[in-house]
């Protein structure tokens, strides 16, 4: 049975469509995005799944990775505000969140991305001292994610993270800040050493002023306490009772004695002591107690002996 020309036209035919069917059919994995042009011109975009196109009509143009994307920033060479040079290298997280835009709106996107990132980290970290620029890394993040996200929004690009990794001053730089940051301990710990010297004065004059302060009033309570001991003699004696004159001329007697008898550098005393006067007074002083003795009802009657007349330098019993 010989073929005829239909019977090789037919599976020819069915292979024919079977491969225009597997051309238009377009399988888009999780995570990326087809673009579609006909004839040249974006017609829409195929998300991941199953996606049927017009073949030899319509074809794929770019495949955008829409999961989030590091760009490493190589190192740079970077003149601060003060004229100070570092090398400084980064990282930064993008994602494609229109992916016709990213496809048509740049050419090049991660070459686009990585040149606007490393401008704007010279003009922002050009822009600041180095002691700053060391000291205020979060700051200089926060400023570039804001400024490169606003420059990359027209290319459907969402830069999440700007991060700077390190941050190189040269080795002489280095040396003298830790020079100076050596001379700024010293200099503080100089000055709390002054401040717990200055303190240690002010407590100890303080303290000198309170001693001095009780001092004076102790002393001011003595002299009140003289002051009064000396008015109750005198107006004793104003009454006529010579008695009480006595008794203050022999205690103040008996402690001048016993503040020279006590002293430590002297150890033989010579004084001119009249014999009349010592008499005199201690016969004043055996006076009183006789006095107290007689006027006490509990004590037995006792013979008085004659009081011992006073005599006075110079005269003659």
């Amino acid at each position: 049975m010989g073929f005829t020309g239909f019977d090789v036209v037919i599976p020819v035919l069915v292979v024919l469509v079977l491969l225009i069917l597997f051309t238009g059919i377009k399988t888009v994995p999780q995570g990326y995005n087809y673009t579609v042009e006909r004839f040249g011109r974006y017609t829409k975009t195929l998300s991941p799944g199953l996606n049927l196109i017009i073949p030899f009509i319509d074809r794929i143009g770019a495949k955008m990775n829409m999961m989030e994307q590091v760009l490493d920033v190589p190192t740079q060479e970077i003149i601060t505000k003060d004229n100070a040079i570092v090398a400084v290298d980064g990282v930064a997280f993008y994602q494609v969140l229109n992916a016709p835009q990213a496809a048509y709106q740049v050419a090049g996107l991660q070459n686009a991305l990585l040149n606007l990132t490393m401008t704007n980290i010279r003009t922002v970290m050009g822009s600041m001292d180095l002691d700053e620029l060391l000291s205020n890394r979060d700051a200089i993040n926060e400023r570039l994610l804001r400024v490169v996200d606003e420059a990359a929004h027209p290319w459907g690009i969402k830069v999440t993270r700007v991060e700077i990794k390190d941050i190189n001053p040269p080795a002489n730089l280095v040396d003298s800040m830790a020079r100076q940051m050596m001379a700024e301990r010293d200099k503080r710990a100089q000055i709390l050493a002054a401040e717990g010297l200055k303190q240690a004065q002010i407590l100890e004059a303080e303290g000198r002023r309170e001693a001095a302060f009780r001092d004076a009033e102790a002393r001011e309570r003595a002299a009140e306490a003289e002051a009064k001991a000396t008015q109750v003699v005198s107006e004793a004696i104003a009454k006529g009772d010579t008695q009480a004159l006595n008794y203050f001329v022999a205690q103040k007697y008996t402690e001048a004695l016993t503040r020279i008898g006590s002293a430590t550098n002297s150890k033989i005393v010579l004084m001119p002591l009249e014999a009349s006067s010592l008499i005199g007074t201690l016969g004043g002083i055996g006076e009183i107690a006789r006095e107290v003795f007689k006027n006490d009802g509990s004590s037995t009657p006792q013979r008085q002996a004659a009081r011992p007349p006073l005599v006075r330098p110079g005269e003659t019993s």
